[in-house]
């Protein structure tokens, strides 16, 4: 069986970014994460909608928000290169290619010795555990 994620409401919201809640869940009003549940329930155009990423959920959480406690955007704001990177063209190190190692077989895949007679793998000794026979 494949499990595939379902598509709903949150996958059009960007992480990290306030939404307008009204624009991407409407529906009844509803309260402020931040202001608890003993506030009043405001309107869907007075709250903002926040998803933030969780560790394992990989759809991540809505949380709503009041316009006092509406989390600022989170920008990631490329870095200026500086006069002197700019200048001259960035190189790349050589890179240096190593051999792979040779691969150990693994530990199911090493033929061991069986008793011909009993069909079960013989001890390092070499004898059956079952029969007393010698295998070599």
């Amino acid at each position: 069986m494949r499990i595939v994620q379902s598509s709903d409401w949150r996958d059009r919201i960007p992480f990290e970014t306030p939404t307008l809640a009204a624009e991407v869940a409407p529906g009844e009003p509803t309260r402020c994460f931040s202001c608890g549940p003993a506030s009043e329930p405001l309107e869907r155009t007075e709250l903002w909608a926040v998803k933030h990423r969780h560790p394992t959920q990989h759809g991540g959480y809505v949380r709503f928000s009041c316009a006092a406690h509406r989390p600022a955007p989170a920008v990631a704001a490329p870095a200026a290169p500086t006069r002197a990177a700019a200048s001259r063209p960035a190189r790349r190190a050589p890179v240096e290619r190593r051999e792979a190692a040779p691969r150990r077989p693994a530990p199911s895949d090493v033929v061991r010795a069986m008793c011909p007679d009993c069909f079960v793998e013989v001890s390092a000794t070499g004898t059956c555990g079952m029969c007393g026979r010698q295998v070599a």
